[in-house]
């Protein structure tokens, strides 16, 4: 089959160089003469190489070699890559509704999606996968594991699980269900009037749960303003941002423009306004992007919206999907984005054709433009919010205690103690106790983790260097001081407790309340969202 695939794709390259003749252009000629060089050398390597080779790894390592000088979003999608790309951009595919990590020999589920068919089959988080139709488990790996859970809807899939709370045994008969991740994953109220969306990315139809989630919201209580999220989202379809925006504006407004060669596009907003007038606060921060930069940008240039957070990270080019032939695609950049004040902000200049060295626009180059209202906003380096704030970070050691599997192992065990006095479960207000992070301590205690200080990083490269120009006497209070430095695990688990605690707490929620739960817990402590709150005194 694969024999046949590259003499089609021979054939197809052949036809194309062939057809390429009378009032060609230069590139055109280069085009064919460089098709024809490539059909040769892989008609070479696939008849002489010493080993045999395989055509379709050829040509992805052909495909990835000629956008390796562009930029990161333009890249070649074999056909075994269109599902992840389909879910990527849909928010949809067709399984059992769970997300899954290893652990030791087992694929265990991490996260059932509430109202799953997992989810109402009864699975937890942490129920061991023993068992898939009939096939042992033990020893495959997440990719394994997965591509044996997803299929079409309707069909059915045979487990044996584990259960984490009391290591019993069961057979489970799951009926697949298109699943959908939602893109607005939370809403809530975070103040007297106030009410809270967190969009989390744009994959197709975000825009009609968007607007059901004001709904929702109206429908619960007097809306005198709101507050949308998108830190952290990365952007997704450009038409779903339009349509968000023109939830806040008139009808007919430009959102956006898109410039390629030698065609431009407008998009304006084509429907009435469900809130023309509500006073909107949004919140962006450094990994905002891309469709998320063009809904803040557009409200905030269209003087519709304060923008609260960081700098947004500055994707400003736009990218579209042309077919190859036998599923695959060619995902492209072929223009940049405009919003309304006329200003572009991407952030990197890629028009060297190499990513590895792309550059940022430099201040002096930045250019300003004027919003709705006169305002003065700027170009070439993301979206400047119009309240500043300073990023929170969580600590490294804390995320080297999560991603060791740390934290989900202690809540493991404390979900098998604690199983039969969690209810009800208050989401709000709900910490461990001081006694919970005790045990939490002597449970790392013969724990390696492998964590080093940035100070002790540092301390290690002075020494070094005083070393080289024969400092001794700095090298010897270089060593003082790292004698002197405190940062073994037991130090710095005191160091870091509250933000360890709270990522136990996250932890826990999680299996009570899903992300939603974890999501409206975490608002009652996040600086972000109340100075966001505090906003709207000003509006």
């Amino acid at each position: 089959m694969k024999r046949i695939r590259k003499i089609l794709l021979f054939g197809a390259l052949t036809a194309l160089i062939g057809g390429i003749g009378i009032g060609a252009t230069k590139n055109d000629f280069g085009l064919g003469r460089n098709m024809e060089i490539l059909i040769r050398m892989m008609r070479e390597l696939s008849v002489h190489y010493v080993d045999e080779v395989d055509p379709d790894k050829l040509m992805e390592d052909a495909a990835a070699g000629m956008v390796r000088r562009l930029d990161p979003y333009t890249t070649y999608l074999p056909e075994e890559e269109m599902s992840d790309f389909d879910v990527m951009t849909t928010g949809k595919y067709g399984g059992v509704g769970s997300l899954i990590r290893q652990k030791e020999e087992y694929v265990i589920f991490a996260q059932p999606y509430k109202g799953s068919p997992a989810d109402r089959a009864g699975i937890k988080i942490g129920d061991k996968i023993l068992a898939i139709d009939g096939e042992e488990a033990k020893g495959w790996s997440n990719a394994e594991v997965s591509s044996r859970l997803k299929g079409d809807p309707n069909t059915t899939v045979r487990i044996r699980i584990r259960r984490l709370i009391d290591d019993r045994e069961e057979e489970l008969t799951l009926k697949r269900e298109r699943i959908a991740i939602p893109g607005v994953p939370y809403a809530g109220w975070v103040a007297e009037g106030i009410g809270y969306i967190q969009h989390s990315d744009f994959t197709e139809g975000c825009y009609d749960e968007m607007r059901a989630a004001i709904g929702r919201l109206q429908a619960e209580g007097e809306l005198n303003g709101l507050i949308l999220d998108y830190r952290s989202n990365g952007g997704g379809i450009l038409q779903e941002a339009v349509r968000i925006v023109g939830l806040f504006v008139p009808k007919g407004t430009e959102v956006v423009r898109t410039k390629g060669r030698g065609e431009e596009k407008i998009f304006r907003t084509e429907q009435e306004p469900l809130l023309p007038d509500l006073p909107l606060v949004v919140l962006i921060n450094g990994s905002s992007a891309s469709s998320a930069e063009i809904v803040a940008g557009a409200l905030q240039d269209l003087d519709r919206a304060t923008l609260v957070g960081q700098k947004s990270f500055g994707k400003g080019l736009v990218q579209t999907t042309r077919p190859l032939g036998y599923n695959a695609y060619l995902k492209l950049t072929t223009g940049k984005y405009y919003i309304p004040s006329g200003r572009c902000i991407q952030a990197i200049d890629y028009s060297t054709h190499d990513k590895s060295s792309g550059r940022e626009v430099a201040d002096s180059l930045k250019r300003a433009f004027k919003t709705a209202g006169g305002r003065t906003v700027y170009d070439g380096g993301g979206i400047t919010p119009d309240i500043p704030l300073t990023p929170q970070y969580i600590s490294r050691f804390a995320l080297t205690l999560y991603s060791l599997g740390f934290i989900e192992d202690f809540v493991d065990e404390y979900m098998k103690r604690h199983a039969a006095d969690m209810h009800p479960f208050d989401v709000d207000h709900f910490t461990i106790t001081a006694q919970d992070y005790d045990d939490f301590r002597a449970f790392i205690q013969d724990k390696e983790v492998p964590y080093e200080s940035a100070s002790r990083r540092m301390l290690k490269a002075m020494k070094e260097a005083a070393g080289e120009d024969n400092f001794t006497e700095l090298k010897e209070q270089i060593t003082l001081m790292e004698e002197n430095l405190k940062d073994d695990t037991k130090t710095l688990l005191e160091t870091y407790r509250e933000e360890i605690i709270e990522t136990i707490n996250s932890d826990i929620i999680l299996r009570h309340a899903y992300s939603e739960g974890v999501t409206r817990h975490n608002l009652h402590s996040d600086q972000e969202v109340k100075r966001a709150v505090e906003a709207f005194k000003d509006l």
